[in-house]
């Protein structure tokens, strides 16, 4: 790993206190049971903490997905590394995603999910960069808008490093 310097962008207590809110967003937008569908690798401290803020019952999955490998810039080819575990037929899906950038991954994966006859399928997002979009994706809760700087931590990492930081991290080189 590379000396790199961190620059705090979101401590970990303002995240926690997002999550919270957004739990009781989702909670009043939905009837029933929500199908969780947490993005591997990054979203998955957001997922845990978002499941545990919803109070109506959820079910948790995972699918991977990726578009940047090893670098800070998207490759523009998305490719699925892990898919989910049971069917989503009839159920109210919510697309669980730790930053949303140029809106690639996400419009794909929105159209793989939509296949499979959910009723219906939504985004939610800790992190967005509007600025950075290429494609068109329609997220439905937002956590924080940021710049267009590379940040880790909450689960986002560099070439798998700073995952675990519990505060968003501008990382500096």
């Amino acid at each position: 790993m590379t000396r790199s310097k961190l620059r705090v962008l979101i401590s970990a207590e303002k995240i926690a206190d997002r999550v919270r809110e957004l739990g009781a967003e989702i909670d009043s937008d939905y009837d029933g049971p929500i199908h969780l569908v947490g993005i591997l690798k990054g979203a998955i401290m957001f997922h845990a903490d978002l499941a545990r803020a919803i109070t109506r019952p959820v079910r948790l999955d995972f699918i991977g997905i990726s578009s940047y490998g090893r670098g800070k810039t998207s490759s523009g080819e998305v490719r699925l590394t892990r898919d989910l575990d049971t069917s989503i037929e009839g159920m109210d899906v919510l697309i669980v995603e730790d930053i949303v950038d140029s809106g690639v991954t996400l419009s794909y994966l929105t159209q793989v999910l939509q296949q499979r006859k959910p009723k219906s399928v939504r985004i939610v997002t800790l992190l967005d960069k509007p600025d950075r979009r290429a494609r068109p994706v329609e997220v439905k809760y937002v956590g924080f808008r940021i710049p267009d700087e590379f940040v880790v931590g909450y689960g986002l990492d560099y070439a798998e490093d700073y995952r675990n930081l519990p505060e968003i991290c501008v990382l500096e080189e």
